[in-house]
């Protein structure tokens, strides 16, 4: 992942939160202004919404970020 996307995703948060919630819908508002754009926390709250191990969580916001690469 590179730094440039993480500081997109921090500066175009209320743009992105949307999609956010869509793919991690488990996410509750309270993360969502606990995270605030910050990759290490979004990271940290799918871990521990989802039960899965950290790798995994990572993974699945590098997926996420490409995906806002081409999109947006």
């Amino acid at each position: 992942m590179n730094e440039g996307t993480s500081d997109r995703l921090k500066g175009m948060w209320n743009q992105f939160k949307g999609d956010v919630r869509s793919k991690w819908a488990k996410l509750t508002d309270d993360d969502m202004l606990y995270i605030e754009g910050q990759r290490d926390k979004l990271v940290g709250r799918i871990q521990e919404r989802y039960g899965i191990a950290k790798e995994e969580a990572a993974r699945q916001v590098d997926e996420f970020e490409r995906g806002l690469e081409t999109t947006r």
